[in-house]
């Protein structure tokens, strides 16, 4: 795809296949850095389209105490980056030199951190931290925490390694350290076609998961059973949780005769972010007694029903007898090298959806926020990097 053209819905995805060693572009310390930059800094509160402009009179970011200066090669786009567009106050926006958060490109000052220059990295600058220092990711050169920071495997690119730390963090963090799974145990993914949930049904494969089922549209079905998923429902059908509770119903009269039961989870991760709790407020009959719910959390209207019916409606007053936990993502080097592993090992694949010139970051955005995308929209800042 060029970078003008508009990816169609109706494209089918594909897992990206490991790509061949990249090489390290040469950096020399006695290069001079240029005095300005070409960055996509917010103007306003408002959509991309109308807040977000590249500038190129950006300073080089300042070096603090353990972070490095990075050369950006791929910037990945989050819901988060267009959402925090529309929900934080003008004043605080224009405080940001550079928009965005995932990154992989190549270290040009170490500043003392354990990377060099010339290391080829993937990392991210959270939302607080690009909102607080007022630099992020969507330019030329942007700085990174060196906690928040790995090395590139040679395994992938960088435009496959950007779109990893957000949306696969928080399947990593969701499935592994909040829901606790275990081999042989049941997962079910809400949004199987979205990069989070792609991802977490890749990681509920490679750790060993049982069974695991997903929602999706029916021309998605291919893409997520390519992901791994087992068992697969068509949210457009009728409503999820009643597809879930028929299911279940189903898989208890078939262990009753002996038969494999496929109905019940012991992990339920919500994937999409939907305010309707209907998911997790029938979740007894689709969750195991000892399950968790784990969620990227709600979104959308709706707020006061959300709390009083997830977080707040005692048991005695009818509220769900099981588990609700929020994934809350930090993209920390620990889980970054885990999961940078489980991409050499194989066991794990890139998703990519599309990729866009750094001077059509707009048409990046438009594609993100169309919610069709499958896998992840990545912005190529460095027209050189693979």
């Amino acid at each position: 795809m060029t970078s003008d053209e508009q990816p169609t819905p109706e494209t089918q995805p594909t897992l990206s296949s490991a790509a061949a060693p990249i090489p390290a572009p040469a950096i020399s310390l006695k290069t001079e850095l240029p005095k300005t930059q070409k960055s996509w800094r917010p103007t306003a509160k408002g959509k991309p389209a109308d807040v977000l402009k590249l500038r190129e009179d950006t300073p080089i970011p300042p070096l603090t105490k353990g972070t490095v200066l990075v050369k950006v090669h791929a910037v990945a786009l989050n819901p988060v980056g267009y959402k925090v567009l529309d929900f934080l106050p003008g004043f605080l926006l224009r405080r940001i030199q550079a928009h965005e958060f995932d990154l992989a490109g190549v270290v040009v000052d170490g500043n003392g951190t354990d990377f060099k220059p010339g290391d080829e990295i993937f990392g991210s600058n959270p939302v607080p931290v690009t909102v607080s220092s007022g630099w992020g990711s969507l330019a030329q050169y942007a700085r990174v925490q060196a906690g928040r920071a790995v090395l590139r495997p040679a395994c992938l690119t960088p435009v496959q390694a950007a779109g990893i730390p957000i949306a696969g963090l928080t399947a990593y963090q969701a499935l592994q350290n909040i829901g606790a799974l275990k081999p042989g145990q049941r997962v079910f993914v809400n949004g199987g076609s979205t990069a989070v949930g792609a991802w977490a049904i890749q990681l509920a494969k490679a750790w060993g998961a049982r069974v695991v089922g997903a929602s999706t549209s029916a021309k998605n079905e291919q893409y997520v059973r390519g992901c791994g998923a087992d068992v697969v429902y068509d949210y457009a059908k009728a409503p999820l949780h009643e597809q879930l509770i028929s299911a279940a119903k189903e898989a208890k009269e078939k262990a009753k005769e002996g038969e494999e039961a496929e109905g019940v989870y012991d992990v339920f991760f919500e994937a999409v972010g939907f305010m309707d709790p209907a998911l997790f407020v029938h979740s007894a009959a689709y969750l195991a007694p000892k399950g968790v719910f784990v969620s990227v959390g709600p979104q959308g209207p709706g707020l006061p029903s959300f709390l009083w019916n997830v977080m707040l409606k005692p048991g005695f007053l009818g509220g769900t007898k099981r588990k609700w936990k929020l994934v809350n993502v930090d993209p920390i080097k620990k889980d970054l090298e885990a999961f940078a592993k489980l991409c050499e090992e194989g066991k794990v694949k890139p998703l990519v959806d599309s990729v866009f010139a750094f001077e059509d970051a707009l048409k990046a955005y438009e594609r993100v926020m169309t919610g069709r995308a499958t896998g992840k929209v990545v912005i190529k800042v460095d027209s050189d990097s693979e």
